[in-house]
Order: C-alpha cells, then sequence, then structure tokens
C-alpha cells in the first residue's frame, strides 16, 4: 500500500458515517482542551480517498473533529491515494481501532458482518473473544456511543440557582433508578424553542431560565388538562400524579390533617393497607357518589 503524509485542512475530511469507536462526552472535551493547548493533533488520522474522490477518515474521526472544533487551518495526516474496496476501508478502520481505546459492540457487529473477503476480515484484527463479545448483540444500542449531541449551558440568576440546582439533584436521583430512556424529536426541540421565543416575546424578558420559569407556571395553570392522558378504561391501573386530580402540587395544612385523620382511622379499622392509603381516599369519593 502506498502511504504518505499529507496537510490537509480538518474541515475538507469527511467522517466515517458508521464509526465503532466512541469517546465519551468528557473524554472527548478534554481531547478539545489538549488539541487547543498543543496547538496540533498528538497523533495522525489515517486517510484513503473515497468513491467521491474526497478523503475520508479511516482512523482518528475524533481527532478531526476536535481539529475542526479547536479552528486549525491544517493538521498532518498519513494517507493512501491506492483504490480500497469496502471489505477493505472497513478491516482497516477496525485493525486500527483494535490496537487501542474502546468500540461500541453493537456498531463493530455491524461493521464486522459487512466485510464479505475473508482475508479483510482476518486483517481487522479482530480475535475469537471480542467476535464471540459480538454475538451477544442484535442491534445498535440507544447509547452515547451513537447519539450526536449538543450541549446546553443555561444562566440562572442567584436567586434561582438553588432551586435550579434541587431540581437537577432530584433528576439525577430519579435518572439512577430508571430502566428506560426516552428521547425528544428534533421537531419537539424546535417546538420547544418556538413556545420559548413566544415567551419571552408576550413577557417582554430575554433571559431563558425566566422563560423556563414562565412556561412551567403556564402547565402547572392548565395541570387539570392532563386528565385526557387517562380517562380511557385501559388507563385505570396506571399512576398519575395528584396535583392532575385537585389542580395544586400542595394542600392547606389544616386539609392535610383531616384527610390523614381519616385515612388512619380506616387503616385502624383494617379498610385499607397501610402502604395504600389513596385507596381510602377512592372508597370515600366512591361513598359520596352513591349518595347521588
Amino acid at each position: 500500500m502506498n502511504i504518505f503524509t499529507l496537510e490537509i485542512d480538518p474541515r475538507e475530511i469527511k467522517l466515517l458515517e458508521m464509526n465503532a469507536r466512541y469517546m465519551k462526552h468528557e473524554e472527548f472535551r478534554r481531547l478539545v482542551d489538549n488539541v487547543r493547548k498543543d496547538g496540533q493533533l498528538s497523533s495522525t488520522p489515517f486517510l484513503c480517498k473515497d468513491d467521491d474522490g474526497r478523503w475520508l477518515c479511516l482512523s482518528g474521526n475524533h481527532r478531526t473533529q476536535a481539529a475542526v472544533e479547536v479552528g486549525l487551518n491544517k493538521i498532518i495526516c498519513l494517507a493512501t491515494d491506492d483504490h480500497l474496496t469496502k471489505d477493505q476501508k472497513i478491516a482497516i478502520q477496525l485493525s486500527h481501532n483494535s490496537i487501542a481505546g474502546q468500540d461500541d459492540p453493537a456498531t463493530l457487529k455491524l461493521l464486522y458482518e459487512e466485510i464479505l473477503d475473508v482475508e479483510s476480515k482476518k486483517y481487522s484484527g479482530l480475535d475469537d473473544k471480542t467476535l464471540d463479545l459480538l454475538d451477544k448483540f442484535a442491534s445498535i444500542s440507544i447509547s452515547e456511543s451513537n447519539l450526536k449531541f449538543q450541549t446546553l449551558q443555561m444562566v440562572f440568576l442567584p436567586d434561582e440557582l438553588k432551586e435550579a440546582e434541587a431540581v437537577m439533584e432530584r433528576v439525577k436521583e430519579e435518572a439512577k433508578h430508571a430502566d428506560t430512556v426516552w428521547l425528544a424529536k428534533h421537531s419537539s426541540y424546535d417546538d420547544w424553542l418556538d413556545t420559548q421565543e413566544a415567551v419571552l416575546s408576550s413577557y417582554g424578558v430575554k433571559n431563558v431560565a425566566t422563560a423556563v420559569d414562565l412556561i412551567l407556571k403556564l402547565a402547572h395553570k392548565n395541570i387539570l388538562q392532563l386528565q385526557e392522558g387517562y380517562e380511557s378504561p385501559e388507563k385505570d391501573k396506571a399512576w398519575v400524579p395528584m396535583e392532575t386530580v385537585i389542580g395544586r402540587r400542595k394542600i392547606p395544612a389544616g386539609t392535610a390533617k383531616v384527610i390523614t385523620k381519616a385515612l388512619n382511622k380506616m387503616q385502624g379499622r383494617g379498610e385499607i393497607k397501610s402502604n395504600e392509603l389513596w385507596a381510602g381516599l377512592e372508597q370515600l369519593a366512591a361513598a359520596y357518589l352513591s349518595g347521588d
């Protein structure tokens, strides 16, 4: 293979559409900081000519991205202008990846299975242990390794900061026990920005944190409309927030004392279980309705 050094603008380099090698967000930020501090890449990406004539990065995609973000005008790369088949390109990619670092097994499986040529499979450098691991993955999972994301920084006023920090702590605590991941569509993100802009314009404010606060207040003001989400019979066993029933997150202390006293009495009589106090409220409501 004819290999030579090439000085090129990193913005002109074509990145891999599917890359088994992944880097966590924090690791990538450290890479960017290091490149910014050094003013150059400490190791060279490897390029080849793609079918469209552009230089394709087979190895060093994250380094190339870091160079672009830092604003380097030129980087030194190793390159080959030999014609490479699709199998050869994938094999070289996997071979370079196997030297160091970490790969996303699901993506690695898809790439390896695309190689049809036996010699190219051998060249990839994957051993029996790795291949056995790949057999456990049927498809690409939703993980940081195959998601493109952008960090959003929000600034809060001093009197809002403690409340914002408390919310974030609650979110992180809840996330520890989450067994399901939900991703919002890009169109939903656009809707959020449109709503945010509408709120900012309507109230004549420019602070994003204030806009978020106003949006939350509007949501709580119309919280009872969420009842539509569980009106169908098949949702009877679903768990819903109490505030969607009474329209408020909190109730007066006097009211709470009366409810607590009634529930304790029902529990003492064995009418409800200690871990199902909500059933007492249902019984009281049902008894009231039966008197209509």
